[in-house]
């Protein structure tokens, strides 16, 4: 099936309103195919991360490094000892998720380091003292990679971590037209069409050209935080995750996706786990990847040397509609067997 028959197949069973969908094949020759909504650009919410994290490992932050040490409203929270590597990695103990944005509903502002002091001090119950060399046992945390982001913006000298993305990673790897923050598209001349996400009436209905994380489009607006807010074509996701990739082995980038006790997660990725993984059957079991709550994923097997990227605007129905679920794995299985065509 090739990737424009994905694309539409998803389309079709009402998965999403619009689907790009892409795979490459990394052999002898690096080969591509790309189909569906090939020139739009897709929220990818939590794809955000893997940029993060590669961000941090190009400027060369030390991930070693305490939070404190980088971020000023870490200290005097659980989180200001912690080495940076615990955050990318899920496993700095704190809470999945908190609404920051709250302040907005009320009507009111949000104090950016106020939202940044109350995320390192969202420590779980269960998760007291100081952690094992591993850190604490792994649970998806986006706090972590807001306070990630900012830390890789401040040592960089950025104003936020969209920004440093397009910096360290986006431009170096000559995708900075096809992937970025609003506010990096806009100054670039880049102004979509992007897909509509969630309908929400307190932000003023359909979303469309604005992030749809509330935490993200609180702290960062048309920039970017560490979890969310980077915008993009599937061109451009498969070419990041083609980089990717051709990284693995350096030792740059081999820290990132390691393997790690507790289960399956890295640092900035995901590996796949052993039964019911959304990335399908055909990706072995040394991939690597992760999904976006919009309806993105990527996924990278490095031993079949293919890479695989599914967008979809699937929020657009709502935030309920989970028919990606069943859609994910169908979809990578078929976009790996069109790579292996290639």
């Amino acid at each position: 099936m090739r990737a424009e028959e994905v694309a539409g197949r998803v389309v079709q069973e009402g998965v999403a309103p619009a689907c790009g969908a892409g795979c490459a094949a990394l052999q002898a020759t690096d080969v591509c195919e790309v189909g569906g909504a090939t020139q739009v650009f897709f929220d990818l919410a939590s794809l955000t991360k893997p940029m993060t994290a590669l961000a941090i490992a190009r400027a060369r932050v030390d991930r070693r490094a305490p939070l404190g040490d980088l971020l000023a409203e870490a200290r005097g929270t659980p989180s200001e000892r912690l080495p940076l590597e615990l955050f990318l990695s899920h496993r700095a103990g704190l809470e999945d998720h908190r609404a920051l944005y709250a302040p907005l509903l009320a009507g009111q502002s949000v104090d950016v380091a106020s939202a940044l002091h109350a995320a390192a001090g969202a420590r779980r119950a269960e998760a007291q003292g100081e952690p094992p060399d591993e850190g604490f046992p792994p649970v998806y945390s986006d706090l972590g990679y807001i306070l990630a982001g900012e830390a890789l913006a401040r040592a960089v000298g950025l104003r936020d971590a969209g920004e440093a993305i397009a910096r360290v990673v986006l431009e170096p790897l000559g995708l900075a037209a096809g992937a970025g923050t609003i506010r990096e598209l806009a100054a670039r001349g880049v102004h979509g069409p992007f897909a509509p996400t969630e309908t929400v009436a307190w932000r003023g209905g359909r979303i469309v050209g604005a992030v749809h994380d509330e935490n993200a489009w609180a702290l960062t607006g048309k920039g970017g935080s560490g979890h969310a807010g980077i915008f993009a074509t599937v061109d451009a996701v498969l070419a990041f995750g083609r980089a990717a990739l051709k990284a693995w082995d350096d030792p740059q980038f081999a820290w990132i996706v390691r393997e790690r006790p507790g289960g399956t997660l890295r640092a900035g990725f995901d590996g796949k786990s052993a039964e019911g993984s959304s990335a399908g059957a055909r990706l072995g079991p040394r991939s690597v990847g992760h999904l976006g709550f919009t309806g993105t994923s990527l996924w990278i097997d490095p031993d079949a040397r293919v890479v695989v990227v599914l967008l979809t605007n699937r929020v657009c129905i709502g935030r309920a509609h989970l028919a990606i679920r069943s859609a994910r794995p169908w979809a990578h299985d078929a976009l790996f067997e069109r790579a292996l065509c290639l």
